[in-house]
Order: structure tokens, then C-alpha cells, then sequence
């Protein structure tokens, strides 16, 4: 009998690879820890929320500005498989990096099944290109941005990195100064079989041309790519697949895990100013 997908033989099988909320004490304590985070931010930091950066009203970014000017910037993408979840969630990112003098930027875009994978990758590479034309409006460095996601927005992220900016933004061919590739999805094609797919409605093109491990290009900004140590062995093979491609093009990737983080967890590095994915982001950005 044919395989599902790779080892998998079953839907079930796959859900259990990808659902992160199997196995979970308790599923609803890490929305409630982002819930807390966010609100934290919003109530103890400078921000510039619901800034337009493309024509429809998903299509916005909310900005914590460093307390110096000329600051370098991150732009997060947030995670939710594509169809959960909203840039309000995750504003508990910028708490780490605030102390670090850099500038945050959380992206906001519209959902599957609303959208697709393809229009949701045209937000986030719009409001990229957005910051790095406009941040120093609000206290940041367009020659310092990196870009980072999580889940649904490392793979957003990874796809950024393959954006020709020169050619369809006018922009620098490689103009990020970093990037943060955390429990990236990078191959989309078991995703088709799982609890997911009839909100995020993948088809073959999509998967052939939205998948980041098959579309790598030669590119010159630093990237980690990192995952939960405690999250299921598919993350780890995402992760691994995704530098084995960066590494055969001699781009700069560093591959690690987590150590004891679990497919929510691994973010709350973003939350704590001296974690060693907040360092790194930091001594990238000051270079």
C-alpha cells in the first residue's frame, strides 16, 4: 500500500507530527501567556498601532519604537498556520528587544481560507518592503532590518528572503541585515493531508512554488533557523531541510534548537532581552 506521505500512512499519523497541541497540559496556556505578554507591551512601551502599509484593511503593522533614534528594526511575522491569530497576539515580542534598542514591527495580514498562502506571501513581503522604505518616519534604520516569524510566519519569513527585491521592489537585492527562521514550515506538501488543509487549502502549484526549501536563492543575510527541542521530529526536519538547501548555496545559516521548548515556547526568547535568540538578533542588527 502507498504511503500517505514519506513514513506516514495515515492523516493521523501527519496530525500528530503537526497539531502542536497534542501532548499539552493545558491548551489554552499558551495563548493566555501571548495574551499576557502583548497586553504587557502595549501597556509599558511607546506604540504606533494600525499603520496602513497595503490597500485592504488587514494589510497593517504596529510599530514599538526603540528610545533612541536611528534604531535597528525587526519585523515579526506571526505564526497561526495561516489562518489564526492577528498581529495583536504577539506584541509580547517586542519586550526583549525594546531593553536592546531595537525597533519592533509585528505584521498583520488576512487569513485563510479568506486568502491564500500566495496572497498572504504578497502582504508580508509588501510590508516589508514597506518598512524598509519608511521606518525612519518612526525612529528606525532602513539600512538595519531583519525579519523573523514564527510557525506559519517562519515560512512567510523564508519566503521574504526569496523575494527578488531588486527586480519586482526596486529595492537592494539583499537589503535584510538578518533573519530568524523559527519552527519554520518549509515543506508544504504533508500539510495537504493534514487536520489543515481545509482552511489552508494548498494545491499542487501552491505547494510547488510556496514551499522555501525548494526555492532557496544565493543570498547574503545572516539567518538563523531554529526550533522547539521538545517539538515534534517533522519541525526539526522542516528546520534541517531548510539550511541543508541555504548551506548548498554557501548562504550564511546557523541551525539550533531550542533546547527544552515546545512549538509555543520557542518564541519567548523574543521576550527576554538576554536569551540567546534576542543576542543574536541584537549583535546582528549592530553590525
Amino acid at each position: 500500500m502507498p504511503k500517505l506521505y514519506r513514513d506516514f500512512d495515515t492523516q493521523a499519523q501527519i496530525d500528530a507530527q503537526y497539531n502542536p497541541s497534542f501532548g499539552l497540559a493545558d491548551a489554552s496556556a499558551p495563548g493566555k501567556h501571548y495574551a499576557a505578554a502583548a497586553q504587557q507591551a502595549r501597556s509599558s512601551l511607546k506604540a504606533h498601532l494600525d499603520i496602513p502599509f497595503g490597500p485592504t484593511v488587514h494589510e497593517t503593522l504596529d510599530i514599538f519604537p526603540a528610545a533612541e533614534a536611528n534604531a535597528p528594526v525587526f519585523v515579526f511575522i506571526h505564526g497561526g498556520y495561516w489562518r489564526a491569530f492577528s498581529s495583536k497576539d504577539f506584541h509580547g515580542v517586542a519586550l526583549g528587544l525594546q531593553p536592546l534598542g531595537i525597533t519592533t514591527v509585528v505584521v498583520n495580514y488576512a487569513l485563510c481560507p479568506f486568502v491564500t498562502i500566495p496572497e498572504i506571501t504578497r502582504q508580508c513581503r509588501a510590508a516589508v518592503a514597506w518598512t524598509l522604505r519608511n521606518i525612519g518616519q518612526y525612529g528606525g534604520d532602513p539600512t538595519r532590518v531583519a525579519v523573523g516569524g514564527h510557525s506559519a510566519g517562519g515560512h512567510l519569513s523564508a519566503m521574504c528572503l526569496q523575494t527578488a527585491w531588486d527586480t519586482d521592489y526596486g529595492l537592494a537585492r539583499d537589503p535584510l541585515k538578518a533573519a530568524l527562521l523559527i519552527s519554520g514550515l518549509h515543506d508544504l506538501e504533508p500539510l495537504r493531508y493534514s487536520y489543515l488543509q481545509p482552511m489552508i487549502q494548498l494545491d499542487e502549484t501552491i505547494v510547488r512554488h510556496y514551499s522555501p526549501a525548494a526555492h532557496v536563492r544565493a543570498c547574503t543575510t545572516p539567518t538563523w533557523i531554529t526550533w522547539g527541542g521538545a517539538e515534534s521530529t517533522e519541525f526539526a526536519r522542516q528546520s534541517a531541510l531548510y539550511h541543508a538547501a541555504a548551506q548548498a548555496l554557501g548562504n550564511p545559516t546557523e541551525l539550533h534548537a531550542v533546547p527544552g521548548a515546545d512549538h509555543f515556547s520557542v518564541i519567548h526568547g523574543l521576550e527576554d532581552s538576554t536569551s540567546p535568540m534576542a543576542q543574536w538578533l541584537a549583535s546582528q542588527l549592530q553590525r
